[in-house]
């Protein structure tokens, strides 16, 4: 592709003599812009994907993957069955879930009540997972977990009691009155989540029909899978078996949280890939200068046959080495800084005395980070072409220049 001249050429053009150190400063501007510029997108993205991977584990592991509700038509015993022998990858569990009012200490707040069967494997290994104060075995009749934040807003501890009260109603000598119902705390949990943890309740599955007024045959069907994202595939499926119910995954609950996720990171590597851009202004630059610096030798090479094709790539090459070098150099950095972005966190945070990533406010135990070698891969290419780009516009420019007159003037 480039002949040895050429490669000659583009060499000499990259150690420039003493009298051009501006060129040198130029150079070493281009060279670090676009190496840090690499290095950063690479870091940032590697980041959102940790975030984006560290909050679906997390909401994966605080929701089912498919809820199946009965949509005013009962779910029988033969539907499920028929979903156990079709999908015996599937976990399945019932639930109910319904809004409501805690009452304690005179305070009021609203919340989630989730109905749950304590003796399904999933509720067990959820509840050992998240418990931080009480037992399982506790969790009968007439007892519920709260949240440490819920617990902490209501200045509740395990053993206390608390009233519960729904838009369920009950015929008095008054009137109709809201259910209300006394119940015991068994435990308290911890998932690290404030919107979970301030506002749902698990009651067992007979407490929560109950106070809700409902029927075994409205409960909900909550599916588990083994791959979770697979969650949209198996609802086709499963929606085709009986199209009465409603269906729904947990992607379609938190479509709107990864949208804006997924905004939010394309709209970080386009302001940071300007990092890039701007980086390669300066191989614009360098190039020009070094073409007018070298204006006699250029004249000189062409008097002595070579083409202008041959002298444009010598240049072009000049440029797209530089960019080169920065790429994969910031490649390397960028990738080693997304290994030990926690360590340097760590190190910032012990040596400055601050709190660049409060886990209190982000619930997360580290500063995620996710390495793509997708991402990586479209970072390298993007940055290749905005260099040859820049390196190929100066270059152009020497097929215009005229020979004989260069040659009289310098």
């Amino acid at each position: 592709m480039f002949t040895k001249a050429e490669r000659l050429i583009s060499l000499r053009n990259l150690r420039p003599k003493k009298k051009e150190g501006f060129l040198k400063i130029i150079s070493i501007f281009s060279f670090l812009g676009i190496m840090l510029g690499v290095a950063i997108l690479i870091t940032v993205m590697s980041v959102m994907n940790g975030f984006k991977k560290d909050l679906t584990t997390k909401i994966l592991g605080l929701n089912p993957h498919i809820v199946i509700q009965p949509n005013g038509f009962k779910i029988d015993e033969k539907y499920i069955l028929k979903l156990k022998n079709d999908f015996k990858e599937i976990n399945l569990s019932k639930s109910f879930t319904g809004e409501g009012i805690i009452l304690s200490n005179e305070s009021a707040k609203g919340v989630i009540l989730k109905g749950v069967d304590k003796n399904e494997k999933k509720i067990e290994d959820f509840f050992e997972k998240f418990i931080t104060k009480g037992k399982l075995n506790n969790f009968d009749i007439n007892s519920v977990f709260i949240g440490t934040e819920l617990a902490f807003d209501l200045n509740l501890k395990e053993g206390d009691t608390l009233s519960l009260m729904t838009s369920s109603f009950i015929m008095t000598p008054l009137g109709s009155l809201p259910k209300q119902e006394k119940f015991k705390i068994a435990g308290i949990f911890n998932t690290g989540f404030l919107e979970f943890d301030q506002n749902i309740i698990f009651l067992n599955i007979e407490d929560v029909l109950s106070i809700f007024d409902k029927e075994s045959k409205d409960q909900n069907i909550e599916i588990y899978l083994r791959n979770p994202l697979k969650a949209n595939f198996y609802k086709d499926k499963i929606q085709k078996i009986n199209k009465n119910y409603f269906i729904y995954t947990w992607s379609d609950l938190n479509k709107s949280l990864f949208s804006a996720l997924k905004v939010e990171r394309n709209v970080m590597f386009i302001i940071l890939s300007l990092i890039v851009i701007v980086a390669a202004f300066n191989i614009i630059s360098g190039l020009t200068i070094l073409i007018k610096n070298k204006t006699k030798e250029i004249a000189i090479l062409k008097t002595l046959g070579l083409s202008n094709r041959s002298i444009k790539k010598s240049f072009f090459l000049t440029g797209f080495t530089i960019g080169f070098c920065a790429t994969v150099s910031g490649i390397i950095l960028g990738i080693l800084l997304s290994i030990n972005l926690e360590k340097i966190r760590a190190f910032f945070s012990n040596v400055f005395n601050l709190e660049i990533f409060p886990a209190d406010i982000y619930f997360l135990e580290k500063l995620p980070s996710e390495i793509s070698l997708n991402s990586i891969l479209v970072i390298f290419i993007i940055s290749l072409i905005i260099s040859a780009i820049s390196s190929y516009l100066p270059a152009s420019k020497i097929s215009k220049m005229n020979t004989f007159r260069a040659l009289r003037y310098e």
